[in-house]
């Protein structure tokens, strides 16, 4: 079991502590346990609680009835929301609180809704990729635990194989390699890349995550490969990554070199005239034309 400070659940509910303890005192919604030194702390069950209760005071619902609500009746009504039209705020507030519950029916069945509503490539962009964000920073302050970033992190990787496998160019002019060097595992990103290559007409050789640069060689050795695709999203030192670029330009001196990742924006590495920067979905587009 995991226990979360009055910190984490102002970080993840968005209702502030003062708040919470009002909630406590007044309509003994949550019943938190004290450490030995008197600090209050909380269990998996009261943050379901609370997430759950907070997204319906912030679709209107009063905490003076929701707090008389059994637990039934509170998750039931917590599902009635996805039939809701939602803000893309309120949308990523209740995939989290979905992820929290470990509920991947309900989660699938809103990313589902929101691919039906505004399509594939938007709900990535504008929900997909922001709750990442939230929940990546949930996760380096420990409001959130890793399994929960992993269950939401399999179903969107489940979503954008699913996605690509129906798109099938083997007779394409061009193919784009598409990797991640070792050590780095976030590949959700290059998948969506793989992806969208994939949708404007190109052949893709996706190896995925943490891929040993030797393999790379025989790769390019055994199939023909135009274009070239990595990211740096790990923490990496300066000149660590320059080195690593480098044996990338000594390797792929003739072939087009594509790379992302906050990594590069953070140390700006020196790039040589075949190598360039894909900043955002915009910028990918640009390089990667639709093939006639």
């Amino acid at each position: 079991m995991n226990y979360y400070t009055i910190k984490d659940l102002e970080t993840l509910s968005g209702i502030k502590a003062h708040t919470i303890r009002i909630w406590e005192k007044r309509y003994n919604l949550l019943e938190p346990q004290r450490s030995t030194t008197n600090i209050r702390f909380y269990s998996d069950d009261e943050l379901k609680k609370l997430l759950n209760v907070s997204m319906l005071v912030k679709h209107g619902f009063k905490i003076s009835k929701v707090a008389d609500f059994e637990a039934k009746q509170i998750h039931d009504e917590v599902l009635k929301l996805n039939q809701r039209p939602l803000s893309t705020e309120g949308l990523i507030d209740q995939l989290i609180v979905h992820m929290v519950n470990f509920d991947d029916k309900s989660f699938e069945q809103l990313l589902n809704q929101e691919i039906e509503k505004v399509g594939f490539e938007n709900t990535f962009t504008s929900v997909i990729f922001p709750l990442f964000e939230k929940v990546g920073i949930y996760w380096q302050i420990g409001s959130i635990f890793p399994a929960q970033e992993h269950f939401v992190s399999n179903i969107t990787r489940d979503l954008l194989i699913q996605a690509s496998s129906e798109v099938k160019n083997h007779d394409s002019r061009f193919t784009v390699l598409f990797f991640l060097k070792e050590g780095e595992m976030h590949e959700l990103s290059l998948l969506f890349y793989n992806y969208l290559a994939l949708k404007a007409g190109y052949k893709t050789v996706y190896l995925g995550q943490n891929v040993p640069f030797e393999d790379l060689l025989k790769i390019d050795g055994l199939q023909k490969i135009d274009l070239i695709f990595t990211a740096f999203i790990n923490g990496i030192e300066p000149e660590e990554l320059e080195e690593y670029l480098n044996k990338m330009d000594q390797a792929f001196k003739r072939k087009k070199v594509f790379v992302s990742g906050a990594q590069l924006a953070k140390h700006k590495p020196k790039l040589p005239s075949h190598f360039k920067i894909v900043t955002d979905l915009k910028s990918f587009k640009k390089y990667f034309g639709e093939l006639g």
